[in-house]
């Protein structure tokens, strides 16, 4: 039996209840980071007025109740043991969220564990994983026939170990009908922020993104591998400068001739030694970049698109276009719909105040 549609359905002033499943050696990030997301938003729903109580009710379930061991040694208190959190029934499990870490693999051993997943996964209205955890939901046949991803490098194993699932290696998250999994531990709290968004609409979620400084809410089919972060797998310093100097000079002249030359390299053997040390082609790496930093001016601006698409080193708002169709499954002008931030008005400071509220009216979510 598999989880029903997600429906945000609820009575009004009726809790949600997100329960995240741990386990010893559990991350502690892909705990606390989509917990802290869920209760900001309720923090923020109060503060603006709308809502009376928090919305949310959290709650860390295990095995068995009390400590369990983080891979960071840290310890967190599990308030229920699974039974226990099962028979309670007020109110339901809302969202139920299987956390990863290093501890995944003894808990894949935890048969008791894996069992009432089974059972009990696909009574929540949503279910969901956060890293590793991808892997308690598939030995639980929870994601057969399902698309899913988890961190990138345990991607390969998820699919040769359960492959019934379609496991996708690159998005930041994936929802398939009701059940929901995401990357490595930062995902997590994209992967809550969506969620919050279906419940209570893109404003709140964009504040929660606001106040937890996380910037801007990234679309889950963002991809899980950034120019920034591949630039620093170089381990020759010629490769990080220029690589520096790419993200810094989107619209130059970025060939691999022109590359080649400023790290006094002949073009073949620059391609082969950057393909191999950053694990994709210059090509590949500089439409990325340039697809970053087209992100940013959206963001930020209101330059027109075609505006863009030339400080960026598009060319063409076309070129730019199938670009971003590529790497983030969406045009420019979506993307700027859905993942504007608001830009300071003429009085200055005084708008930065509202930047810890939601806004009264919630706008209607693009497609």
């Amino acid at each position: 039996m598999l989880p029903m549609e997600s429906s945000s359905a609820r009575t009004p002033g009726e809790k949600r209840r997100i329960a995240v499943v741990g386990f010893p050696g559990v991350q502690i990030l892909d705990v606390s980071g989509p917990l802290e997301v869920f209760s900001t938003a309720g923090r923020e729903m109060r503060e603006a007025g709308l809502a009376d109580e928090a919305p949310y009710a959290l709650e860390l379930i295990a095995s068995q109740a009390g400590p369990l061991q983080t891979s960071s040694g840290i310890p967190l208190v599990a308030g229920r043991s699974i039974e226990a959190a099962a028979a309670c029934q007020q109110p339901e499990i809302d969202t139920l969220i299987v956390a990863g870490g290093e501890g995944t693999a003894g808990a894949l051993r935890d048969s008791a564990l894996v069992d009432w997943l089974r059972r009990h996964g696909p009574r929540a209205r949503r279910l969901a994983s956060v890293c590793s955890g991808a892997f308690l939901l598939g030995e639980a046949g929870l994601l057969d026939g399902r698309r899913a991803t988890t961190h990138w490098k345990s991607c390969a194993l998820l699919a040769e170990r359960y492959p019934q699932i379609d496991v996708a290696s690159d998005p930041i998250f994936v929802k398939d009908g009701a059940v929901y999994s995401s990357a490595g531990v930062c995902a997590g709290m994209d992967l809550a922020l969506a969620l919050v968004e279906e419940d209570h609409g893109r404003d709140v979620a964009l504040a929660v993104a606001r106040r937890l400084v996380l910037f801007l809410q990234r679309p889950g089919g963002q991809s899980q591998f950034s120019a920034q972060l591949a630039s620093q797998l170089s381990e020759r310093e010629p490769l990080r400068d220029l690589q520096a100097w790419v993200l810094e000079n989107p619209s130059a002249d970025l060939s691999v001739d022109v590359l080649a030359r400023r790290v006094a390299m002949s073009p073949r053997n620059f391609a082969r030694v950057f393909a191999r040390e950053v694990g994709t082609t210059p090509g590949r790496w500089v439409e990325r970049a340039r697809v970053e930093a087209a992100r940013r001016h959206l963001e930020q601006s209101d330059a027109r698109v075609a505006e863009v698409a030339a400080r960026c080193g598009f060319g063409t708002a076309e070129t730019m276009r199938r670009a971003f169709v590529r790497g983030l499954r969406v045009s420019p002008n979506d993307y700027r719909h859905r993942f504007r931030t608001e830009r300071p008005d003429a009085r200055g400071s005084a708008s930065s105040e509202r930047h810890h509220e939601p806004k009264r009216t919630h706008q209607r979510r693009s497609s």
